[in-house]
Parts: C-alpha cells; sequence; structure tokens
C-alpha cells in the first residue's frame, strides 16, 4: 500500500506570502510607538540594522536546507549534525515558539474585536478564531497558502494607502515637512545603546522567515525554492517594515506625539484619517492577524508532523496524512484545540512563551551550520568556506545572544520550565539515553520521493543509526 505523504505543489511565491503573512506586516504601527520612545525618533535604522543580524541567521537555514530539505527545521538540522538528543530538546523548545503563536495570535483577535463589540463576551472571538483557521489549514495547502496570500496582499494595500496619507500630509508641512528626509535614519547625537535596544526589539518582527522551511516537503525543488524564500522573506518583510516606518516617522517624529506609546496604531489612523481610516485599520489588523494565525498553525502541525514520523511522538496521531487533502489534519485539530486554551491566558502570558523558543531555533541552526560544513566535512580551508561556513554562522550567533541578552525574564523563567518537561519525555523515550530518539528513516523517504535529496553519507549515517535504535529495542 502506498504511503500517504505532504503533497508537493507550493510554488515560491506562496511560501514567500506564507511566510510575510507569518510576519505580520502591520506590527509596525503597532511597535512603532514604544519603538521610537526606545530609539529616539530612529525606528527605520533599528529595522535596517535588525535586518541585517537576521540576515545571518538566514543563511544559516539556506545552508542547511541544502543537505537536510524536509519540514523538521530547526529539529532536523540538530538531530542530524550534533546530537540526536540536543535535537529533540530544540525541537522540543521551538514546539513551545509555534505552538504559543496561533494562541497569541487569538488573543490579539479578541483584543481587536471585544474593543469593537464589547456587549460579546471575549471567549466567543477566541473561538471564532480559532475555527476559522484550523478550517482553512485542514483542505490542502494550496486552499491555505491562496487564503493567506489574501490577507497579505490585503495588509500591503492598507500600507500603501498610509504611505499616499502620509506623502500628501508631509508635502502639506506636517511632520518634518520633507518628502525626503534623512532625520528618521540618522541626526546628530544619535544614541547609539538606544539604537541597538531598538534593533533587538525589532529583530522580533523578523521571526516568520525560519517558518517557511517548514513547508519543504509541500514544493516540488526544495533545496532551490527554500532558501529563496527565506531570503525573499526576510527581505521584502524588511523592507515593507523599512518604508513604512519610515513615512510614520516623517509624519511623528518622536513618541511625543502619542498619548500612549504601547498603543500607537490607533492613534496613527485616527490622526492620518479620522474614524473611516481606524476602521480601515482595524480590519487590516485582523486580516494580519488571520495571516499570522493560518502561516503559524501550518507551520507547527508539520512540525509535529515530522517528529511523529521520526517516532519522537506517537507515529499513529502525528505522523498521519490524510489521504485526501493531503495535510496533517490531525496535528491540525490538535493544534486547533490547544489554541482554544487562549481563553484561560492572556496575552503577555501567552507572548512570553514565543521568544525563547524562537532563539533555540536561531542559535542552533547557526551552530548546525559550523557542526556540519567545519566540523564534519572541512569544507573552511579556503576563504570561502572559512567566511561562509564559519564567520557568517558564529555573526549569526553572536547576533542571537544579544537578543538572548535582552529576553525577558517571564520568557526565559517560562522556556526553562518547557524544556525541564522536554527533558523528562526525553529520559522516557530514550530509556535514561540508553537508546537514541528515533530519527527519520531515509529509505523511506527516498521510496516516497524518488529525488534522492539526502546525500549518501547522510544516508549510511541515518541507516547506522536506525539499526542501533532496533539493536537496542530488541534487546
Amino acid at each position: 500500500m502506498e504511503k500517504v505523504t505532504l503533497k508537493r505543489s507550493l510554488k515560491l511565491w506562496h511560501i514567500v506570502l506564507m511566510g510575510i503573512g507569518y510576519m505580520t506586516p502591520m506590527v509596525v504601527f503597532d511597535t512603532f510607538g514604544i519603538a521610537s520612545e526606545t530609539t529616539g525618533g530612529h525606528v527605520p535604522t533599528a529595522y535596517i540594522l535588525a535586518l541585517v543580524a537576521m540576515l545571518f541567521t538566514a543563511a544559516s537555514y539556506g545552508k542547511m536546507i541544502q543537505v537536510f530539505p524536509n519540514a523538521g527545521s530547526a529539529y532536523t538540522y540538530t538531530q542530524r549534525t550534533i546530537s540526536p538528543h540536543i535535537g529533540f530538546l530544540v525541537g522540543w523548545a521551538a514546539l513551545m515558539d509555534y505552538l504559543f503563536l496561533p494562541m497569541v495570535n487569538a488573543l490579539i483577535a479578541q483584543i481587536y474585536l471585544s474593543a469593537t463589540f464589547p456587549g460579546l463576551p471575549a471567549w466567543i472571538w477566541v473561538i471564532g478564531f480559532v475555527a476559522i483557521v484550523t478550517s482553512v489549514n485542514i483542505f490542502s495547502v494550496n486552499f491555505t497558502a491562496n487564503f493567506n496570500t489574501m490577507l497579505v496582499v490585503f495588509q500591503t494595500l492598507i500600507m500603501v494607502v498610509f504611505i499616499g496619507v502620509a506623502i500628501k500630509r508631509l508635502l502639506n508641512g506636517d511632520g518634518t515637512g520633507m518628502l525626503f528626509s534623512i532625520e528618521p535614519f540618522y541626526k546628530e547625537g544619535i544614541n547609539t545603546s538606544a539604537l541597538i535596544a531598538g534593533a533587538t526589539l525589532m529583530c522580533f518582527s523578523y521571526l516568520g522567515f525560519d517558518a517557511v522551511t517548514t513547508l519543504s516537503e509541500e514544493t516540488p525543488n526544495p533545496k532551490k525554492t527554500i532558501p529563496r524564500a527565506i531570503f525573499l522573506v526576510a527581505l521584502i518583510g524588511g523592507a515593507m517594515f523599512i518604508i513604512t516606518s519610515y513615512f510614520i516617522q516623517s509624519v511623528f517624529p518622536t513618541a511625543a506625539h502619542f498619548k500612549d506609546p504601547e498603543a500607537s496604531s490607533p492613534e496613527i489612523a485616527a490622526y492620518m484619517g479620522g474614524l473611516a481610516f481606524q476602521v480601515f485599520f482595524l480590519a487590516g489588523g485582523l486580516a494580519g492577524t488571520l495571516a499570522s494565525g493560518v502561516a503559524s498553525h501550518a507551520s507547527v502541525s508539520r512540525l509535529l508532523y515530522v517528529m511523529g514520523r521520526d517516532s519522537v511522538l506517537p507515529n499513529k496521531l502525528f505522523g498521519y496524512i490524510h489521504p485526501r487533502w493531503r495535510t496533517p489534519v490531525a496535528n491540525i485539530v490538535l493544534v486547533g484545540l490547544i489554541s482554544v486554551t487562549a481563553v484561560f491566558f492572556d496575552l503577555a502570558t501567552a507572548a512570553s512563551f514565543i521568544n525563547f523558543g524562537a532563539l533555540i531555533a536561531f542559535t542552533f541552526v547557526n551552530l548546525s551550520v559550523i557542526s556540519y560544513y567545519v566540523v564534519r566535512k572541512k569544507m573552511h580551508k579556503t576563504f570561502k568556506g572559512f567566511f561562509s561556513y564559519l564567520v557568517m554562522p558564529l555573526l549569526g550567533a553572536g547576533a542571537v545572544a544579544i537578543l538572548w541578552a535582552n529576553l525577558e525574564k517571564s520568557s526565559l523563567m517560562l522556556g526553562i520550565g518547557w524544556a525541564i518537561v522536554g527533558f523528562i519525555y526525553l529520559l522516557y523515550i530514550t530509556k535514561l539515553f540508553k537508546v537514541k530518539p528515533a530519527s527519520i528513516h531515509f529509505e523511506e523517504m527516498e521510496e516516497m520521493h524518488p529525488s534522492s535529496y539526502i546525500d549518501e553519507e547522510e544516508k549510511s549515517f541515518a541507516v547506522e543509526e536506525t539499526g542501533e535504535i532496533n539493536q537496542a529495542k530488541n534487546a
């Protein structure tokens, strides 16, 4: 009987728009007030610095997808290059990031809609939001990608309209009174430490370029498509953030313009176009939240699928693919059920879970490049190899280290607690480290996808490890 697999049908633009949807372009308006306050009125520069820092890690993802083009992302890269045990823990930590983002989106939607319709109970919006996102993800990955595309296009339209209105106001003398000015990027007396703090804050806006790696098994040529998609998501998302924040900063040169810098979006909308523009912005905010919810729901269901297929999670449930829709339906429904528990969380608590998992994944993807290309393949002996496989991932890891240093204490404590639970589960599935965690059988992968996309060394490594696991089980 032929094994059911994920459907390889996504094109490059599908994947890029899924990544941009995950990043939520409209977030530039929500975070602008506090970012302007932090950077002293230089938000576009902070976005540029954050983009440069994230591109080093994006390059590491691109290098690893060339060797391991499957949906496991950081979990697979660490498992195959450093240690199966550490790989499991990285996957477990990444699950925290991916599982809680759909919950955060549900809570943001609840905040938006409860403010608009205060007479209805808040839990209705959470359940309704989760039901929509879950349903969209069930019916084929192409349906999910096309629905996400519509939402991203709508957000882009709102940003274009905003820029048009901003240009009109600048020409009328508002803000800096200049259409083109260096002031939003640099002015004399700029505080470098404040700028770095702002860039650290802005880095979290770029979370999402890495999520497209979980779609590797749903595109016909992952080695070519996914690395391109990773860079395009980061670059296009970065351009949207930088250009839009430039015009916001030009109209609102300092954070003093906002009564509440932590909730700048409604004030920006009201100033730019009154009540009608606020409604337009609200619709855009909801579209962004829904797009991020759809994309993040798709990503976590694929990561669960790979961990189930590898049998580090129960295979019958997590490794199941629906024969008609070719989607991991059980995982999608499970993530939906988990997301509904957002009714018991507040936004700050749910958001605290996200950053820890993302930083774990970023750290180990950079380390995986060094482990594979430098330690195992010895490809650092030329200048190009030294720069590509050692210097760049070290710079990526250094940028992530700055984010670690600025991680909220609540995120760190919650993340450590989650990691301890994962470590206990690892002890159980490895019988106190007497056996290695199971990993994917590359012989089966080649039967399912006869493109020979794993190199011979990796297949022999996998076969050897599988033999050890089976021998230990039989013992």
